[in-house]
């Protein structure tokens, strides 16, 4: 018999940043509620980091080969039974158009279980290598976290295929216990579901296998620990037991649920009152039905929001600045007088590291239906580029680069540059970038058809050919959008230089600043700026509204 094999995981591509990531947003959408039938789920990374874009080949594997778990420094925390096939992937969709994504609820924070052996980034890529469906990565996820031990903490994740979504809650048993306390529940065909780092399954049904799964132990631990009290004679929730509300939570996490749950149906018209934690205001539905079914384009714009149009618009008031820029820097929340405060925490923000969008469509082969639109930076001024799932090669773009230094070759740096320079005059710079944006993805889209129908025809004839023409495409196409992005940026920081805007005969033009924000400064010091100083105090009220 051969020596068995040891093979080290140290967690590449997506799973080697995780530690970085600060705070993400999900979307799920399934079929019945796209306009195309395809099952999608978005995911904004968001974090301090410099996303390197990875592809892992397909692998055959001995019996008794084992797979080494190890951490941040190579140290190997444990070993487990490695599969006999791994599947391809890239990113986080495999070659079967299995996608995984999540964010992080924390939870309480006492059932961290340091001797527990994966954290939920082995879990995601373990089940993208030996999963082929959304059921049987929920399967494999959890019988990993229940043989190995679960090391993170509260974690929810979105699983689909090309027939399923599913949304997968999981937290650990505190120092020393064993497994994790978990449900999964399918979501409905028709529905859209959204989390953002707080937990959001509530009552589940305890029998309906079809369509929700469940650890035997997650309702009397939670007694056992004090969580929850049958007495009570309130249902059993999950996210209440393990992830309790609190005016913070629900401000930062609900807020972005809120809204993309408002703008996919707003005939429910959904009141902000559970998000501003008013008194007795009922939890957000884990899913709802759109009042239209939404299409790929629809979907990116739900992952572009800064509440604009809402009291909550970050691009309005005087925290925008003269030019109405949506972001505010971090810390997101300080202290004034002793008095506690918190910015609004968007679905768009310039902590992404990067985001996806995935489409997994039944009606075609995997490798020309499993789509990962992928971008880099904020959601808001990024441009999603098409990978297929079938792909062998990367564009060199989104693969160089580290955060420590600045690169044009870089995509995310290019992306970035533009971003950050256009907070400068955001009222002025946005239309132009997202008119370049709303150039390049309706091209993608309206070329989508024609791509895929000339991939189908090559599956038939010649599937080698069309791998290695869908991989031309997405890498080419990718190229081109870096490309045209610098040349996007290099166009802003000429005709906005030194605070003047240029004309369409490159003349520099005096803009100034709106006038609503003149009277704010004026308010603020109303005699400081008067050309003409009175001896007198100048009544406010004569020199502002």
């Amino acid at each position: 018999m051969k020596k068995p094999l040891f093979v080290s995981v140290v967690c590449l591509g997506i799973f080697i940043t995780v530690l970085q990531v600060e705070a993400c947003t999900n979307l799920l959408v399934t079929k019945g509620a796209s306009k195309d039938g395809s099952v999608m789920i978005t995911y904004t990374c968001d974090g301090e980091f410099h996303p390197r874009l990875r592809r892992t080949p397909a692998a055959d594997y001995q019996p008794g080969d084992s797979l080494d778990i190890t951490d941040w420094s190579g140290n190997v925390r444990g070993r487990i039974k490695q599969a006999a096939h791994t599947y391809a992937y890239i990113y986080l969709m495999n070659e079967h158009q299995l996608v995984i994504a999540e964010t992080t609820f924390d939870g309480r924070q006492e059932l961290r279980n340091p001797d527990g052996m994966l954290h939920y980034w082995n879990l995601m890529q373990l089940a993208l290598q030996r999963a082929k469906t959304a059921r049987g990565a929920v399967k494999v996820i959890t019988d990993l976290a229940a043989g190995y031990g679960y090391c993170s903490t509260g974690e929810s994740f979105s699983i689909a295929d090309t027939k399923e979504a599913w949304i997968l809650e999981m937290i650990g048993p505190g120092p020393g216990g064993k497994g994790a306390l978990w449900v999964a529940m399918k979501i409905p065909d028709g529905y859209i579901c959204a989390h953002a780092n707080k937990a959001r399954i509530g009552e589940f049904p305890l029998d309906d296998p079809e369509n929700c799964i469940y650890s035997d132990n997650v309702i009397s631990f939670a007694v056992e620990k004090g969580y929850y009290d049958p007495a009570s004679g309130e249902p059993f929730r999950f996210c209440e037991a393990y992830c309790p509300a609190t005016p913070k939570n629900q401000r930062y996490a609900d807020t972005r649920v809120w809204s993309i749950f408002r703008r996919a149906a707003p005939s429910k018209d959904l009141s902000p009152d559970y998000c501003r934690a008013v008194e007795g205001a009922k939890p957000y539905p884990l899913w709802i039905k759109p009042d239209r079914k939404l299409s790929t384009a629809g979907v990116f714009a739900l992952m572009r929001d800064h509440y604009e149009g809402t009291e909550y618009d970050m691009t309005q008031g005087i925290d925008a600045g003269p030019h109405g820029t949506p972001n505010r820097w971090r810390p997101i929340t300080w202290e004034v007088d002793s008095v506690e405060y918190a910015w609004e925490r968007p679905v768009s923000t310039q902590q992404t590291g990067f985001s996806i969008v995935s489409q997994s469509r039944s009606w075609l082969p995997d490798g020309v239906g499993g789509v990962l639109w992928y971008g880099v930076d904020d959601t808001y001024t990024t441009c999603y580029v098409p990978l297929y799932c079938c792909i062998d090669d990367i564009p060199k773009s989104f693969v160089v680069g580290s955060l420590a230094k600045f690169s044009w070759e870089s995509a995310w740096w290019v992306f970035n540059f533009t971003a950050n320079f256009a907070n400068l005059r955001y009222c002025y710079m946005l239309p132009e970038i997202q008119a370049v944006q709303r150039e390049i993805e309706g091209n993608f889209l309206a070329l989508q058809p024609a791509v895929e129908k000339t991939a189908v025809e090559l599956v038939k004839t010649n599937p080698k050919l069309m791998k290695r023409y869908l991989t031309d495409y997405s890498v080419m196409q990718a190229e081109l959008t870096v490309s045209r992005w610098r040349e996007l940026a290099e166009h802003l920081i000429t005709k906005y230089n030194d605070g003047y805007v240029k004309d369409e005969k490159n003349r520099p033009q005096e803009k100034g600043y709106p006038e609503s924000w003149l009277r704010k400064v004026l308010k603020s010091r109303p005699n400081q700026f008067r050309l003409k100083q009175k001896s007198e105090d100048v009544p406010e009220s004569k020199l502002v509204d």
